[in-house]
């Protein structure tokens, strides 16, 4: 499967953004794809997760209440909306799979099939 991230971009703290990440490819119905993020200087972190089959979502204590998953299984593209930003959300974003056994991993090395990051910057 190849994972392509778009959607980033400039806003305020307190705004709303939505990234996309459109697959390609051969998909498994198993698959979970996750959303992670690098700020400059920082590690990858993880952002939130969500089981192709089913649409089950899980995510980072840091975005809990302001992010969401989603998915449009016709067109095979996942959604990460993500509300009320703060700057500390800056950072480029990607999304990646991971297979049904580490369904929930928050680990990057759990996760394959990394995409082309977007950038995304929140403004104090």
């Amino acid at each position: 499967v190849q994972l392509q991230a778009s959607g980033g971009g400039l806003v305020q703290a307190g705004d709303s953004l939505r990234l996309s990440c459109a697959a390609s490819g051969r998909i498994f119905s198993s698959y979970v794809v996750g959303w992670f993020r690098q700020a400059p200087g920082k590690e990858r972190e993880f952002v939130a997760g969500i089981r192709w089959r089913g649409g089950s979502t899980y995510y980072a204590d840091s975005v809990k209440g302001r992010f969401t998953c989603s998915r449009d299984d016709a067109k095979s593209v996942f959604y990460l909306q993500m509300n009320n930003m703060k700057p500390d959300d800056t950072a480029v974003y990607y999304c990646a799979t991971t297979g049904p056994s580490t369904w929930g991993s928050h680990r990057a090395a759990d996760y394959g099939s990394w995409g082309q990051g977007t950038e995304v910057t929140v403004s104090s």
